[in-house]
């Protein structure tokens, strides 16, 4: 067994596929059309055939209030892996990306933290808990 697909819910799904593919850096997998929505994936392209993330309506009022009271306490939705933190980091800021945390070490890992625009922190880690 492996993990197939994931997501993210956006406030704003147009809006966080130009954030995850032009800011982030992933490509475009998927963009379908669903009614009022669409099936939106994305991947890395460093393994273009891997594990999809879903850009998926946040519309369901539990959803919403999951993710603000995560977002209040500082709570990443999910996380992504960064071969250098530093330079992904340096990266991201000059893309006017705003971080809630800057890298940190946290044992073996280094993590940072930012905004998605779309209503989420995501973590960013280099390292492993392994």
């Amino acid at each position: 067994m492996r993990i197939n697909l994931t997501s993210v819910p956006v406030d704003d799904q147009a809006k966080a596929l130009r954030f995850y593919t032009e800011t982030l850096g992933f490509q475009s997998k998927h963009d379908i059309p669903m009614g009022v929505h669409r099936w939106i994936t994305v991947v890395s392209p460093e393994d273009p055939n891997g594990t999809e993330l879903a850009l998926e309506p946040d519309e369901h009022p539990a959803v919403k209030a999951f993710k603000s009271a995560l977002v209040k306490d500082g709570i990443p939705f999910t996380a992504f892996a960064v071969a250098d933190i530093a330079a992904e980091h340096q990266r991201l800021k000059a893309l006017g990306v705003r971080f809630t945390q800057p890298p940190t070490e946290m044992g073996p890992m280094v993590t940072a933290v930012l905004d998605d625009t779309c209503g989420n922190l995501i973590m960013i880690a280099q390292g492993s808990m392994q």
